[in-house]
């Protein structure tokens, strides 16, 4: 085997180590956070998401398959991901209002009895601290995926809120089990709404 291969190797082995270690951390909170979830779109509401980076893509994912389905047809459900559009996103950069980036929007499109999702994978957050400010402003609850446990924005979460947090991770560890939570969330909510 050569050293490439080795640390191939060494690369799967670490993730399936990190999986474990997830599966005995993060369980519990899954179930919560999809009942949330069907709790909110039952009472007519959507979910808003928001992330940063890399993070935006599994944003991005989750609403697609709110919107479109994961595995089986269905009827849609209504999911907006904040960081999607990019030209309300630049504007507002623009404006040198990097933190107001979700915030604003959350002030605008969110509603009592939406519900958002934030997703944070590492780095900047002030811009996801005031989106979480903003959503209990408007009577939202607030449910966080996290590569990180016991961050700063861990202190900001109500009772009514919820967190699902992985062990500290890198973001480029956390990626894939954090997709793969994301994967279960949805599931979870199909099976919950439609059965099966």
């Amino acid at each position: 085997m050569t050293e490439t291969e080795q640390q191939i190797s060494q690369w799967f082995a670490t993730h399936m180590e990190q999986t474990a270690q997830a599966a005995s951390t993060v369980v519990s909170p899954i179930e919560p956070v999809a009942d949330a979830f069907v709790q909110a779109l039952l009472q007519d509401g959507k979910i808003i998401t928001c992330a940063n980076g890399s993070a935006n893509i599994l944003a991005q994912y989750f609403c697609t398959t709110l919107l479109n389905r994961l595995e089986h047809d269905r009827p849609a459900l209504p999911a907006i991901n904040l960081g999607a559009d990019a030209t309300t996103y630049s504007a507002i950069c623009r404006d040198n209002r990097f933190n107001d980036t979700f915030s604003r929007q959350v002030r605008a499109l969110g509603k009592p009895g939406d519900l958002l999702f934030v997703i944070v994978d590492d780095g900047h957050k002030a811009n996801l601290i005031q989106a979480i400010q903003a959503a209990h402003d408007r009577e939202m609850q607030v449910v966080v995926l996290s590569a990180r446990e016991k961050s700063d924005i861990t202190s900001l979460l109500h009772p009514e809120d919820h967190e699902i947090a992985l062990s500290n991770l890198p973001p480029s560890d956390a990626a894939p089990l954090l997709l793969l939570i994301v994967n279960m969330l949805c599931r979870l909510v199909d099976a919950k709404l439609f059965g099966g």
